[in-house]
């Protein structure tokens, strides 16, 4: 049989969605609008209709690629912090704790529904009524926990079971405790919803009764979200970073979102080494990467972060005479979130990261769908909470991320959910690929290393001199792959035009 295309996501069920979907003959771009809407139900502790994200598309008849900005927006208006809604939560990520904070003050505008709409009118070639059938039946017949759900679940649970709607699909109604591996879960409501949304489009979520509902409960119980906040939200088409690495133009998140131009940076870095696939489980290449990430983090600090806005902040942090400076203090040279990947048989790809935070622990009345978080989220407000400027498009680290070869045609879609990890998880598996000539389920599979606020985190397999690394500060390990680590959900084309993917295990991947 011939393949229709290919899609790597975040579970089985949503990968088997955007399958359905390119079965009914629907393109890259209607498969992955079909996952979005699937993940929502199969990957619900990662994703929300109450988030929102950034889908690059990459259109091989006219060779142009676009990316739609439909991440949150700050709200036009600031209460006084001592009205809000806004406490702390602290959750166990593997080795470490991570604090997050919740309540009604840590929603920002959602844009998912919306950018979903916007993408579909662009570039999707099915009806709305077909791309929604995958997701509505899964949420009415419902989805089984398997054992990396219910570890989320575990973690997740004070903010998911916070209102009588979590408790109401996350618990078991007998005894009241949180559901586990092998129990099934369902969303009707969730279903019907879409159905309204084939209806009447984006107005009711963003005009009418739903945000109107939104709205009266967020002025109630300590938000800052008015009317005037959804009805002035607006998907943004961009132009993606786009930038040269080696034999690959790599195209990924721009500012205003710092991930790609981060990526970039990173990538930049290694620009003159040379490596073997054999360097991978040395001592020396693991101190490389985690100096790579120590240097762009102190670039970061230095050139990125007060300056997201600028116009020419891409140009100016990937000039050679500033990546140089950083690149001379690398050793000698030797010779959380959810992803969706897509590639059909015509070329087209699209890669759609989506995220809610960790979810603000309000429920929307009537759709079984959890409101962000993304004013709690500390990697979102580097500045500090409280401090975003108003009716402003959140920064992301968020990167989807396509490469194409020498003859414009795509090569690799990849991207990941992780917080603060994204940058890093997506810099290693360009560098698994392109640098170390691993296939895609290897440069996926392989563990990762992450450094940040002077720790370095290793995951297991590596040689066991690695884990005395001492200049670096701190080492913390793992003892198994973890979703801290990201999901790097990924597709690669070869020369002769084969279609692999890989579905990152630390996330329930899957490939299709």
């Amino acid at each position: 049989m011939k393949k229709r295309g290919i899609i790597a996501a975040g579970h089985p069920a949503t990968a088997q969605a955007g399958r359905d979907i390119l079965d009914m003959g629907g393109n890259a771009f209607d498969a992955a609008l079909g996952a979005m809407l699937s993940s929502c139900v199969a990957e619900p502790c990662t994703t929300s209709a109450g988030g929102g994200g950034f889908l690059l598309g990459y259109s091989e008849t006219s060779k142009r690629s676009c990316l739609f900005d439909f991440f949150s927006q700050t709200p036009q208006q600031k209460k006084d912090t001592k009205q809000i809604d806004f406490f702390p939560v602290n959750l166990q990520l593997g080795a470490a704790i991570q604090t997050f904070h919740i309540g009604m003050a840590s929603a920002a505008v959602p844009g998912f529904i919306k950018g979903w709409l916007h993408i579909h009118r662009r570039l999707g070639s099915l009806p709305i009524s077909e791309i929604t059938i995958p997701a509505k039946k899964l949420a009415r017949e419902g989805v089984v926990v398997s054992p990396y759900q219910a570890s989320v679940l575990r973690m997740l649970g004070p903010i998911y079971t916070h209102e009588a709607v979590g408790r109401s699909i996350f618990c078991q109604s007998a005894t009241n405790q949180l559901i586990g591996n092998g129990d099934r879960y369902k969303m009707p409501q969730f279903a019907d919803t879409l159905e309204w949304m084939e209806r009447e489009g984006e107005h009711p979520f963003y005009e009418g009764e739903l945000a109107q509902q939104i709205v009266k409960d967020s002025e109630e119980r300590g938000g800052h979200l008015s009317l005037v906040d959804f009805k002035d939200f607006e998907v943004i088409e961009r132009a993606p970073l786009a930038f040269q690495y080696r034999n690959h133009q790599i195209l990924t998140n721009p500012p205003p979102c710092s991930g790609g131009l981060l990526i970039a940076f990173a990538l930049s870095l290694l620009q003159d080494y040379r490596f073997e696939k054999s360097d991978f489980n040395t001592k020396e290449h693991v101190e490389l990467l985690a100096e790579v990430m120590q240097q762009t983090n102190i670039a970061r600090k230095e050139k990125l972060d007060g300056f997201i806005h600028d116009a020419l902040l891409s140009q100016q942090f990937l000039a050679p005479d500033f990546v140089q400076a950083y690149q001379q203090k690398l050793p000698p040279k030797r010779g959380c979130t959810t992803h969706i990947s897509v590639l059909d048989a015509q070329g087209n790809a699209a890669s759609v990261t989506t995220s809610m935070g960790e979810g603000c622990g309000y429920w929307i009345p009537g759709t079984q769908i959890m409101l962000n978080n993304m004013l709690g989220e500390e990697d979102l407000n580097p500045n500090g909470f409280h401090t975003w400027k108003e009716n402003s498009r959140l920064s992301s680290m968020m990167s989807p991320t396509i490469t194409l070869d020498a003859d414009q045609q795509v090569s690799i879609v990849t991207g990941t959910g992780g917080a603060n990890r994204i940058r890093t998880a997506i810099f290693q598996v360009l560098h698994n690929i392109i640098d170390l000539k691993m296939s895609v389920e290897e440069a996926v599979s392989v563990p990762r290393v992450h450094f940040e606020h002077e720790q370095l985190f290793l995951e297991p397999g590596f040689i066991d001199a690695i884990y005395q690394i001492e200049q670096f500060g701190k080492v913390t390990s793992w003892e198994e792959l973890h979703h801290f680590f990201g999901g790097a959900h990924s597709i690669y084309r070869n020369e002769k035009g084969v279609l692999t993917g890989a579905g990152d295990p630390r996330r329930d991947g899957r490939a299709i």
